[in-house]
């Protein structure tokens, strides 16, 4: 049986899949363009997203799906709600959802995991305030990588220390949403971190 690669997450990982199926065209079909991945690519991004609403899909989503390898990109709305609508995460929530998906999945079908961190570029001056919101989740993706022995790729930190060569909105016009270039450096990034280079 073919592998079944899953990648799962919020608009940065959508890129428009359904526009431009099946992969959109972010760094998911820069992955699978590479042709390093092995198997059948699968992109359930959906933009909007945050980790509670990646609960309530997971089972169609995810788990029907059997796969061999799981990545997961998400965290950035769970901040940006806090800002925009008022409407907190609270870093205890999004540690415990995010347990207990990992925990179900080993559980159901043990595949590899790939956990990705939530990252921010902060073109705007007000957003290097959401860093005291996003960096405690940033952690919580660190904490998760290392008990469930995933694959931790860097992207808030590798982005961050891009933007120190290129300007941020080179890379993420709105400090959050990838340009191409972005989307580009994202997937190498994603692929040296699994092995695939």
């Amino acid at each position: 049986m073919s592998a079944v690669n899953i990648f799962i997450g919020d608009s940065v990982t959508d890129c428009g899949r359904e526009i431009e199926p099946p992969y959109g065209d972010g760094y998911v079909r820069e992955i699978a363009r590479s042709g390093k991945l092995a198997g059948q690519i699968i992109n359930v991004g959906t933009s909007g997203h945050r980790l509670v609403d990646l609960e309530k899909r997971w089972q169609r989503d995810v788990l029907d799906h059997k796969p061999s390898l799981v990545s997961i990109a998400i965290g950035i709305n769970d901040t940006w709600r806090r800002y925009d609508d008022n409407d907190l995460t609270s870093t205890q929530d999004f540690r415990d959802r995010y347990h207990q998906l990992l925990t179900l999945t080993r559980q159901t079908c043990n595949p590899q995991f790939v956990l990705c961190e939530p990252f921010l570029l902060s073109v705007r001056k007000e957003m290097n305030t959401w860093r005291e919101d996003l960096n405690p989740k940033i952690d919580v993706v660190h904490a998760m990588a290392k008990e469930f022995s995933a694959v931790l790729v860097p992207f808030d930190s590798y982005l961050n220390n891009l933007a120190t060569r290129v300007p941020m909105a080179e890379i993420a016009d709105d400090g959050i949403h990838p340009t191409f270039f972005g989307h580009s450096e994202m997937a190498k990034l994603w692929l040296s971190t699994v092995g695939l280079a």
